[in-house]
């Protein structure tokens, strides 16, 4: 198998894929795949979901494409489908953090301290408003 692929490295079949876009647009993509992955340990509070949601459609788009194209372009799909995956990820650590709780477990607030709070002040406003009566 390892003799086969490199009599085709060295056909004019290899070169011609080397210095096409078929081979150069996938390597230059992989910026964004890469990216997301290192992003993948940075703090939720700063992820952006309309961004993220955009990355994730536009990679599931283009995910069709290379698969659509002939002939087909493994390299676009596997960066695309990376890209998909991380941005999968990412979606699902911003809603878990700005929608389940994650922002208040991780800043150590329940919900019923909030209450309290809010409790604590409607009750000293009905109190003041009570006192302004009499």
């Amino acid at each position: 198998m390892a003799s086969t692929f490199f009599t085709w490295l060295r056909s004019p079949a290899a070169r011609e894929y080397f210095f096409s876009t078929h081979f150069w647009g996938p390597v230059a993509n992989w910026g964004l795949p890469l990216a997301a992955l290192a992003d993948l340990q940075k703090d939720e509070e700063f992820i952006s979901g309309t961004m993220t949601t955009a990355l994730l459609s536009y990679s599931l788009v283009f995910m069709r494409f290379a698969w659509r194209v002939q002939p087909r372009n493994y390299l676009l799909f596997a960066c695309h489908f990376t890209n998909a995956a991380a941005q999968s990820v990412q979606d699902a650590r911003f809603v878990n953090y700005w929608h389940y709780g994650g922002r208040e477990k991780k800043l150590g607030v329940t919900i019923g301290d909030v209450a309290d709070k809010a409790t604590g002040k409607v009750t000293e406003a009905v109190k003041a408003a009570q006192d302004l009566k009499k």
